[in-house]
């Protein structure tokens, strides 16, 4: 797209309550703030683009000092909120967007890249024309379990497997490591290879020392992936630093019975050590998040990369609302180029999270997320 000579930039912060808690590896979320931003041309000041920002404290880089390390959820907001104050002021005093440093504020960027992409489409929130933007075609997704009580857990499973859902994520290294190997022998007692397939996440629950045995114990359950066994490791900030800091990873992507995922690895690192990451690393897949990763055009860097490198990818959402998710629904369907890849399925968000959501075309249709025409946005609630 090209960005309009003269535009006006504005932003809105809103805040959307879970249905029901909603229990993460960084605790129990109950709300969930974004900010949204809104772009218009000014000679045509009843078209709007709008994106959204939605860093997830405790995740996502926005606002860290990577010299301070992570940074209360209350100075987070503080720094993001007068980044989003400085950059509304230079959009409208002149400032082209990409030539604004957006650094360090990998969410920021996405929403701003969301905003513009929506204007430069007429301010429909039609970003890509696509079959899935027209209603003509769907996206599967997988069915998300939150971190629960063994029988909850179970439960959660069942109510996805009834919807339609063959393909589960689920948390590990939540609860004592035998208590999740019952958890899993009954889930596969219940929800055979053949039928369902299981990706797991740790979050980077496991001890270096303790990876390779845990992960022998979970082969057994045909998993497809395992996501980020073990935490990043940190830096001193030098390249060389980072290459000793990734060995513990190489080493269990090497010896792994589970094929390895990377997620939160990705995180934070620039463009000049992405393909050294890789490189050294060598996981077998990457969960793709473009809201911390910096947005669509980054996001596609990390791609390219895998690609060459025969690592394969799965685009993830964020929590996003129905303005985030939609943006990256139409992004992925534009990416599926053949049935084979338009039957992939990804991490996407299903839109059903939120009390209080932004009304909105987007539908499950069993574990499948569909535009559905017929109904319409309301963005009445941002502004």
């Amino acid at each position: 797209y090209t960005t309009p000579q003269m535009i006006v930039a504005s932003f809105f912060p809103y805040t959307f309550r879970f249905k029901q808690p909603a229990g993460t590896s960084r605790g129990v979320l109950r709300t969930k703030t974004s900010y949204f931003i809104c772009i218009e041309e000014d000679n045509q000041p009843d078209i709007y683009g709008w994106g959204e920002c939605a860093p997830v404290v405790g995740l996502s880089v926005d606002g860290v000092n990577a010299s301070q390390g992570m940074i209360g959820e209350m100075a987070q907001r503080t720094v993001l909120v007068e980044k989003l104050i400085w950059l509304c002021e230079d959009i409208n005093k002149g400032t082209r967007p990409e030539m604004l440093d957006l650094a360090g504020f990998p969410a920021l960027a996405f929403g701003v890249e969301m905003a513009l992409c929506d204007l430069a489409q007429g301010g429909e929130r039609i970003l890509y024309d696509t079959p899935f933007s027209r209603g003509d075609a769907s996206l599967p997704t997988h069915g998300l379990i939150w971190m629960d009580t063994h029988e909850g857990i179970l439960a959660q499973i069942a109510k996805k497997a009834a919807a339609g859902f063959r393909t589960i994520k689920m948390k590990v290294g939540a609860l004592p490591f035998q208590e999740e190997l019952s958890l899993l022998a009954e889930i596969r007692r219940r929800f055979p290879a053949d039928r369902f397939t299981l990706r797991l996440d740790a979050n980077g629950a496991f001890a270096v020392e303790d990876a390779l045995w845990k992960l022998e114990a979970l082969a057994r359950f045909d998993i497809h992936f395992i996501e980020q066994p073990i935490r990043p490791q940190p830096t001193q900030g030098s390249v060389q630093d980072a290459i000793e800091a990734w060995q513990p990873l190489a080493t269990v992507c090497r010896q792994s019975p589970i094929p390895i995922c990377l997620d939160e690895e990705l995180i934070g690192v620039n463009k000049t050590e992405r393909r050294l990451l890789l490189e050294t690393i060598l996981p077998q897949h990457i969960i793709i998040k473009p809201t911390l990763l910096g947005g669509f055009a980054a996001s596609q860097a990390w791609m390219r990369d895998a690609d060459e490198l025969g690592i394969a990818w799965w685009i993830n959402s964020l929590l996003e609302s129905n303005i985030g998710l939609n943006a990256i629904c139409q992004w992925t369907s534009a990416l599926e180029k053949t049935p084979t890849e338009g039957n992939r399925v990804h991490g996407l968000g299903t839109g059903q999270l939120f009390q209080n959501n932004i009304p909105s075309p987007l539908r499950l249709r069993g574990a499948k997320i569909v535009y559905n025409q017929a109904y319409r946005w309301d963005l009445s609630v941002l502004c």
